[in-house]
C-alpha cells in the first residue's frame, strides 16, 4: 500500500493553504488511493481572490445571532432589545451590495437563565437563524429573567456549532453577545470559541452591561479582539429615549393598511399563525408607544421584512411558478373563492397596493428620520454606545462597510 510521505503531504497542504490565503472558506475533501502514489482532490471550489469577494446569489447574505443573558437584573436589556429591534433591521435594509438588499437572518440564544437545564450550560436556542422576524418579535417579547450562572464561552460555541450560518463567502456573519458576569465563567474556554467564530468567518461582538474597567477586568473586550469584533460597554438599565413625531399617527394608519396586503398561505393552522403573530407583534410594539410602534411600521415598509415562503406576494416576487407549486388547500381563502387564471392578477394587485403604501411609508419615514435627528440635536441626548441598540447599530455600520456593503449610514437608533 502506498503510503504519502510527510513532505509530499505537506507540500500539498501548504498549496491548499496558500490558495486558502485568497479564497472563503470552501469545502475540500482529499482521497490518497492506495494503488498509486497519486492524491486526488475530489471536491473543491474555485477560489475567490481576496478582498471583498462578490456575493454568489440573487442577494447577499447577512445572520446574525444576538445572545442575550437572562439572568437576574437583565430586565433592562432585554427591555431595551424588545424596543430596538426593529431600528436594528432598519439598519439593514439600509445596506447593499452590488445594487442589492441582503437577506437578513437572525437568531436569538438565551444564557445564564436557572430554569433552562445545568446539564445544557443554562442556554437554550430561541430562535434559530430565521427570515421570520416577527417569529423574532415574539421570541423576545416571551424571555424572562432567572438565576444564574452565565457562560459566555460555551453559549458562543452552541451558535456557532449549531446555527445554519450561511457559506455565501460575500456575506456577513456576526454574534452580538450580551450580558453583565465575567466572560471567562464556565468550563468552555472563550478563547477557543472565539477563535472557533472567527475561523469560520463569524465575528463575534461583546456588549458588557456595566463599566467600561469591568468589562475589560472581566475578560469581554479580550474575547471581542480575539474574534475580530467590537466592544461596548453600556448601561443596560438606561431607558430608550422615544422621540414623538408628527409623523407616526399617519405611518401607524398605513402600517394597518399594510397588513391588508398580505396573503398568508399554507396549512390552515400556520395561516391563522402567521396572520395573528403579524397582528401580535403591532401590539408588543405599541406597548412600548406610538414610537416603536411607528419604527416597527417602517421597518415592514423596508425589504427586510421579506415573508417569502410564508407570504405570496413576496413568494411570487421570488418565484414565478409559486403558484403552481402551492397545494390548493393551502392557498389563502380569498385565492381559493378565485378561478385558477384569475388568482395571480389578484396577487399582483394586492403586490402593487403593498408597494404604494410602503413608498408612502418611507416617504414619511424620511420626514420622521430628519425631525428625530433635529429633536436630539436640540434635547443634546446624542450618546453613543449606551444602550443595547446603540452598540449594535454602530458596529453594524461599520462591518457591513467592511464586508463591502455600501450605504450603511442610517437614522439613529433612539426612536
Amino acid at each position: 500500500m502506498f503510503k504519502p510521505t510527510p513532505s509530499g503531504l505537506s507540500l500539498l497542504f501548504a498549496t491548499l493553504s496558500t490558495a486558502a490565503c485568497f479564497a472563503a472558506e470552501r469545502e475540500v475533501v482529499i482521497r490518497v488511493e492506495s494503488t498509486k502514489p497519486t492524491v486526488v482532490v475530489e471536491k473543491t471550489t474555485v477560489a475567490v481572490e481576496s478582498g471583498k469577494p462578490p456575493f454568489e446569489g440573487k442577494r447577499p447574505t447577512v445572520d446574525v445571532a444576538i445572545l442575550l443573558d437572562t439572568s437576574n437584573s437583565m430586565d433592562g436589556l432585554i427591555g431595551q432589545a424588545k424596543s430596538q429591534l426593529w431600528t436594528i433591521v432598519q439598519q439593514f435594509a439600509k445596506a447593499k451590495k452590488q445594487g442589492q438588499t441582503p437577506i437578513l437572518r437572525v437568531a436569538l440564544l438565551e444564557y445564564g437563565n436557572t430554569r433552562l437545564p445545568a446539564a445544557e450550560g443554562y442556554i437554550r436556542q430561541v430562535v434559530p437563524l430565521s427570515d421570520d422576524l416577527d417569529k423574532l418579535s415574539e421570541a423576545l417579547f416571551g424571555l424572562t429573567t432567572s438565576g444564574g450562572d452565565e457562560y459566555c464561552g460555551q453559549v458562543i460555541g452552541e451558535a456557532v456549532k449549531r446555527l445554519d450560518w450561511s457559506r455565501e463567502p460575500g456575506g456577513y456573519k456576526a454574534i452580538f453577545i450580551a450580558g453583565n458576569e465575567p466572560f471567562t465563567q464556565g468550563s468552555v474556554d472563550y478563547k477557543d470559541t472565539c477563535k472557533q467564530a472567527i475561523g469560520k468567518g463569524i465575528i463575534v461582538n461583546t456588549i458588557h452591561c456595566g463599566s467600561h474597567g469591568d468589562g475589560v477586568e472581566g475578560m469581554w473586550q479580550h474575547g471581542a479582539k480575539l474574534a475580530e469584533g467590537e466592544f461596548f460597554n453600556i448601561d443596560q438599565d438606561r431607558a430608550v429615549v422615544h422621540v414623538d413625531c408628527p409623523q407616526d399617527k399617519i405611518i401607524i394608519k398605513l402600517n394597518t393598511e399594510l397588513n391588508s396586503t398580505y396573503l398568508w398561505y399554507g396549512k390552515a393552522e400556520t395561516r391563522s399563525y402567521y396572520s395573528a403573530n403579524q397582528a401580535a407583534q403591532d401590539e408588543n410594539a405599541g406597548s412600548l408607544g406610538a414610537p416603536a410602534l411607528a419604527g416597527r411600521s417602517v421597518a415592514k415598509a423596508g425589504i427586510a421584512y421579506n415573508n417569502a415562503n410564508r407570504d405570496l406576494v413576496d413568494t411570487l416576487a421570488e418565484n414565478k411558478e409559486a403558484l403552481k407549486q402551492i397545494k390548493e388547500e393551502e392557498l389563502p381563502d380569498e385565492l381559493r373563492s378565485l378561478p385558477a387564471d384569475k388568482r395571480e392578477a389578484h396577487v399582483q394587485k394586492m403586490a402593487a397596493r403593498r408597494a404604494d403604501i410602503q413608498s408612502q411609508i418611507n416617504k414619511l419615514a424620511a420626514e420622521r428620520e430628519a425631525y428625530i435627528a433635529k429633536e436630539r440635536e436640540r434635547l443634546a441626548n446624542n450618546e453613543k454606545g449606551d444602550t443595547f441598540g446603540d452598540a449594535v447599530v454602530q458596529t453594524i455600520r461599520g462591518q457591513l462597510t467592511k464586508s463591502g456593503f455600501e450605504n450603511t449610514e442610517g437614522a439613529s437608533v433612539k426612536k
